[in-house]
């Protein structure tokens, strides 16, 4: 058993953790502008009056099997849905429409509200494409996909009944330890809502729902424990979860299997 943690800040610092996490950074806005320029989608679809409340949909050249959605990372106050568009093309080679939300920021927005504008870009694009539903999302994307199946969900049943997968990819789980971070003057975090957003301390919706977390083998300790801690807590009330590692990949490069139609993360999504 290790010892207890003393600097949070260390423990979350993704960037600082990978030597060239930068260059990952650096390289997804111009993949992303390229792979929108050669496929089917519509862009800037609005789900909301706000000015980053809007969606892209990708749409698969075969007859469609549902609706894909994925929601992006940055600890809920960077990024917008234009750095992430290359990361379709997994689920769109198998089929799926995919859906990619903007979300407002923090601190403009609390983590609360950031994921009732899912709640309603969820609903959107599932107005616009029939059939199952998967919810996949990155770092903090796992925590708002996550958060949407939980009980107290904002997502109607009919809807629900739709979802036949989560799959929450480096995603945090247990907000508390946000509340840490120097990063959190940012995020804006109290306990009260580090508490009341986070998933592993709420009741799954049970009903036919699978729930897979996935992380990166070599990420942070931290991530990998609040990996494990969703799959093992939400088994406990009645979902059905998994908890799986992709070797060799870090907190930047673990989202590049969702682009590989044959890598875990659609074989999860098809399975």
């Amino acid at each position: 058993m290790s010892g207890a943690i003393t600097d949070w800040d260390k423990e979350y610092a993704n960037a600082a953790s990978v030597p060239d996490a930068q260059s990952f950074i650096d390289k997804w806005p111009d993949e992303a502008a390229s792979f929108r320029e050669k496929t089917q989608c519509t862009l800037d679809i609005a789900y909301g009056s706000g000015e980053r409340q809007k969606f892209d949909l990708f749409e698969p050249q075969a007859v469609s099997k549902g609706l894909f959605v994925f929601v992006h990372g940055g600890y809920w106050y960077r990024f917008d849905k234009s750095f992430w568009s290359q990361f379709a093309a997994g689920p769109l080679a198998l089929g799926w429409h995919v859906a990619m939300p903007s979300y407002t920021l923090t601190p403009k927005a609390q983590v609360s509200d950031i994921s009732r504008e899912i709640s309603r870009a969820i609903s959107a694009a599932a107005g616009k494409v029939n059939g199952p539903i998967v919810l996949a999302g990155h770092s903090a994307g796992g925590h708002l996909v996550t958060r949407q199946v939980c009980s107290d969900t904002k997502l109607d049943t009919g809807l629900l009944q739709r979802i036949r997968r989560v799959i929450s990819i480096s995603g945090v789980h247990d907000l508390r330890p946000i509340t840490r971070l120097e990063l959190n003057q940012t995020i804006g975090l109290d306990a009260q809502e580090a508490a009341s957003e986070s998933p592993a301390l709420l009741k799954p919706y049970t009903d036919n729902l699978r729930v897979d977390c996935v992380v990166g083998g070599i990420e942070l300790p931290e991530f990998k424990r609040q990996n494990s801690l969703l799959a093992n807590i939400w088994r406990g009330l009645g979902a059905s979860t998994s908890c799986q590692e992709i070797p060799g990949t870090h907190h930047f490069n673990v989202i590049e299997d969702l682009a590989n139609p044959e890598g875990l993360i659609c074989s999860l999504a098809e399975d």
